[in-house]
């Protein structure tokens, strides 16, 4: 399926693109507000300890933090209250970010650089916002199975026109919800990041599959998801296209990883069938986390994809849906051991989580 797109201009210069279930796209009004422009300061130092990237972006302490409904920038523009999206009304609606960790126009302003060891460059990329729908109030489990597969599409759409960004070398679309996770808009929304590196947890990933090739012969992830799919102790649903399971070394007290039964790298290689089987289980897996406790469970949606240029071809896309909630009355703080450290102790066994969501 191929969205109607309408891409227009914002006040400040930044791309907005409004994708429509159907032919009706609305009021599509100019932008009139007065904005000031945007910071392209941001920049990414080498930490040669760790060998990764950090991003480093000052002017995100002056982004929006928990407004009012009122006052939100994601909903539609009504009642002259101007906000991010100039329409009255939208299906989905993708635009640059206003603050961001990464900018096509990003240039260094001569801070850093003092440190032989440190290499510091402009972080050159693009971070974008994803509107999942205009009422505020919708969850993205709320959405009908037309509306959440026209998001599995904008994210398709953005991960092909972003991998062909000069520069960048991988596209990560992602939900986070709740303010316990340190979401600072509640509108249902996620955020597309185009890096110009290959973020740590990939890399290491790729390491994993390199080394298990080398090891085997065979690929990973096709290997893991073999092996939960033949134990099905773990499994939490299925249905002819994807596999939904807690992964049985799982980091936090609720985690869930997503695979389609076909390797694919990434949300553009899906077919319709795949896409449309895809909208059915994360839906029911969504409602799911959301009965874990009987409320709105804060988590966040993270999309696995292949590096843009993945030579080696080791890439498999995979979605992990994780939450800091361990009860209904209870977070997971990371303590010394895992923040420290980087050594997770779990606080529950994969295999009681999995068929407690089964249950549900």
């Amino acid at each position: 399926m191929t969205p109607n797109k309408t891409a227009t201009t914002l006040a400040d210069g930044r791309e907005l693109i409004y994708f429509d279930l159907g032919a009706d796209a609305g009021q599509r009004k100019i932008d009139t507000r007065s904005l000031p422009p945007v910071s392209t300061t941001a920049q990414m130092r080498w930490d040669p300890l760790l060998e990764e990237w950090v991003m480093m972006a000052s002017h995100r302490q002056d982004r929006t933090f928990l407004p009012p409904t009122d006052e939100c920038p994601l909903c539609p523009s009504v009642n002259g209250r101007r906000t991010e999206i100039p329409a009255d009304d939208y299906d989905v609606v993708v635009f640059e970010n206003r603050f961001p960790s990464l900018s096509t126009g990003a240039a260094l302003d001569g801070a850093g650089g003092d440190h032989p060891l440190v290499e510091v460059r402009p972080a050159v990329g693009r971070c974008e916002v994803v509107c999942f729908s205009s009422d505020h109030s919708r969850r993205f489990a709320d959405l009908t199975p037309g509306h959440a597969r026209l998001v599995v599409d904008v994210w398709a759409d953005r991960t092909v026109t972003l991998s062909r960004v000069e520069g960048v070398e991988q596209v990560f679309c992602f939900e986070s919800r709740g303010e316990e996770i340190g979401v600072t808009l509640s509108h249902p929304h996620g955020q597309i990041y185009a890096y110009p590196f290959t973020t740590p947890r990939t890399s290491r990933m790729l390491q994993a599959a390199a080394h298990h090739r080398r090891r085997t012969g065979g690929d990973l992830h096709t290997d893991v998801l073999d092996a939960e799919c033949r134990s099905g102790i773990r499994v939490v649903a299925e249905n002819e296209h994807w596999v939904a399971f807690v992964p049985a070394a799982a980091r936090w007290p609720l985690e869930v990883h997503l695979y389609p039964r076909r390797r694919v790298k990434s949300i553009p290689d899906l077919d319709d069938a795949e896409r449309d089987a895809l909208v059915v289980i994360y839906l029911d897996l969504l409602a799911r986390l959301d009965r874990m406790f009987d409320m709105a469970l804060p988590y966040i949606a993270a999309w696995h994809q292949g590096p843009v240029d993945d030579h080696d071809d080791l890439g498999y896309l995979h979605a992990q849906l994780f939450s800091i909630r361990r009860s209904a009355d209870k977070l997971k703080y990371l303590a010394g051991s895992e923040a420290g450290m980087g050594a997770f102790v779990t606080d529950a066994l994969p295999e009681q989580v999995a068929r407690r969501l089964r249950e549900l």
